[in-house]
């Protein structure tokens, strides 16, 4: 039963030794471990508010993105509209210089038509003076070569003209 009950003598002994030893740790270790702990809490506390900062902090990028995202769209918009707009009056200005080019191209076939008329109706004129030139030297009955002879002749016929128109 001694294990039991233990004597008065290791009781003392055992109380003096914890005491000592509850002592000697209230003066040394338990400082030590109370600033450690203290400096843990202080550090959880600063990497919570750390974190609580780090968290508004994205927040706001998170916001800002948002708006510098909107503002990218307006100005893609923006950008896109004007590209159309430019890409229309391009089409326009294509369209009407096409149309005056038209309208020249014509302008230029009416004239050159017009020419060709002329220079086949002269061309026509000349076949036809070469022609009754001919057929009067058939009736007249012989051919005029030199100029001379062409002069002298149509002399001679102006002046029957002039004897007709007289009388």
């Amino acid at each position: 039963m001694e294990l039991i009950t233990p004597d008065f003598g290791l009781l003392f002994w055992m109380t003096l030794a914890f005491g000592i030893v509850f002592f000697i740790l209230a003066k040394f270790a338990l400082p030590v471990i109370n600033g450690m702990l203290k400096k843990r809490e202080e550090e959880i506390t600063n990497a919570l508010e750390l974190a609580e900062r780090t968290h508004k902090e994205m927040e706001q990028l998170q916001v800002d993105n948002e708006a510098l995202l909107h503002q990218a769209r307006e100005e893609r918009d923006k950008i896109l509209n004007e590209a159309k707009l430019i890409s229309d009056r391009f089409i326009e200005e294509a369209k009407v210089k096409a149309n005056e080019e038209k309208d020249r191209i014509i302008e230029n076939a009416k004239e050159t038509i017009e020419n060709e008329k002329m220079a086949a109706a002269t061309e026509i004129k000349n076949q036809i003076a070469d022609i009754s030139i001919k057929v009067a030297e058939k009736i007249i009955g012989k051919t005029l070569e030199s100029d001379k002879e062409q002069m002298d002749y149509i002399n001679r016929l102006l002046q029957e003209i002039e004897e007709r128109t007289q009388k």
